[in-house]
């Protein structure tokens, strides 16, 4: 079984009128490789005629943003064409690699109507050879993200990417990363084998968990040793987890605003070239 090195509580950080914890990178944990930040937005309420989410245009290289879209919805717009409206249980994957720039925010009919909203958004390193290689955005639905029901149906896995039970994601990264949500009945139990060099990136979105004898509960980010494979789950409450694995690339990770390299050289000329233009452009 592997043991816990810390559990960590994600830090409150609004933005705007936004409610936002992050869990990662905090004054605890700096990044779990290749998991280098997580935003929790919400949960909160938006009365009609709302403003919506704040992301308006801005830049992006050497990284992968996956959206997980809890309640409410995600409008995406990109300078590579790509553009979307997901609803809640939808997952967006966007691949920024060279650059791209682009856009987060609640569709019009949001705007309009108000309503519950509650996002996470990931942001998880690309290996060094594929830094430099062309943006894509992929943005899934609920209905397209394939379902696992176990402990007759009192958990119930949501596969993003990678294989869980046998069950491919819906998502085919480019690299080797398995993540998934959870959903937890109270009293649901889970045991995965997740093999011992592989980082785990393991937060719960709600409710209350026991995981390895130690208990965690709404907006803790829990940090495993690589001593062990078995990761056992069960929920004290209904619950929500987000759960990731991957082996760490074990590069170095320089990160300066919306971009994140391997060198300082290569975050100015990350710089350089989105004021030169060649993230695309941008048509509002």
């Amino acid at each position: 079984m592997r043991t816990i090195k810390k559990i960590h509580k994600a830090e409150y950080s609004p933005i705007a009128d936004l409610v936002t914890y992050r869990a990662m990178p905090t004054r605890s944990v700096e990044q779990i490789d290749p998991f280098l930040f997580l935003n929790h937005h919400g949960f909160q309420t938006y009365s009609p005629n709302n403003d919506g989410l704040p992301f308006g245009p801005h830049p992006h290289r050497g990284f992968e943003t996956v959206t997980f879209i809890l309640k409410g919805d995600i409008m995406h717009k990109d300078s590579g064409g790509f553009e979307s409206t997901i609803e809640a249980g939808g997952v967006q994957w966007m691949t920024a690699g060279k650059g791209l720039i682009h856009a987060e925010v609640s569709s019009q009919n949001f705007k309009k109507e108000g309503g519950d909203l509650e996002i996470l958004q990931l942001w998880v390193n690309l290996p060094a050879k594929y830094k430099m290689t062309d943006p894509n955005y992929v943005g899934l639905q609920k209905k397209d993200i394939p379902d696992v029901e176990l402990d007759g149906g009192k958990v119930t896995i949501n596969a993003v990417s990678g294989n869980w039970e046998g069950t491919p994601g819906a998502f085919t990264p480019l690299a080797d990363i398995q993540l998934a949500t959870l959903n937890f009945k109270s009293g649901g139990k889970l045991d995965i084998d997740i093999a011992e060099g592989r980082n785990i990136f393991f937060y719960v979105i709600n409710g209350k968990l026991k995981v390895n004898g130690r208990e965690a509960e709404m907006h803790s980010l829990v940090e495993f040793n690589n001593d062990g494979s078995q990761v056992s789950v069960e929920a004290a409450s209904d619950a929500v987890l987000l759960l990731g694995h991957a082996e760490p690339f074990n590069e170095p990770v320089v990160a300066q605003g919306p971009f994140v390299m391997n060198t300082q050289q290569e975050i100015t000329e990350a710089y350089n070239d989105y004021r030169a233009g060649k993230f695309g452009v941008w048509r509002g």
